[in-house]
């Protein structure tokens, strides 16, 4: 599993960074989806958080999938 230095240390910091934003963003919709179950009565900002939230773990995901996508085929001499 050979990946180039500097692209692999950068893999890697992005995808610490989305991995941790990832977790906060499960802790706060677990606080919105709460908030929404108990019937609070202005409700924008929670739905709103949960939007980004999901944007959040979503792009998280992706990253991560490509990633490993990525380490497979360089790992079976694919191309770049």
């Amino acid at each position: 599993m050979e990946f180039y230095g500097a692209e692999k240390k950068r893999q890697v910091g992005i995808a610490f960074i989305l991995g941790i934003a990832s977790l906060v963003a499960v802790f706060i919709s677990l606080l919105a989806l709460s908030d929404i179950y108990h019937g609070e009565s202005d409700l924008r900002s929670e739905w709103m958080a949960l939007r980004v939230s999901f944007a959040v773990i979503f792009i998280f995901q992706v990253f991560a999938l490509i990633t490993f996508w990525r380490m497979i085929r360089k790992k079976n001499g694919g191309g770049s």
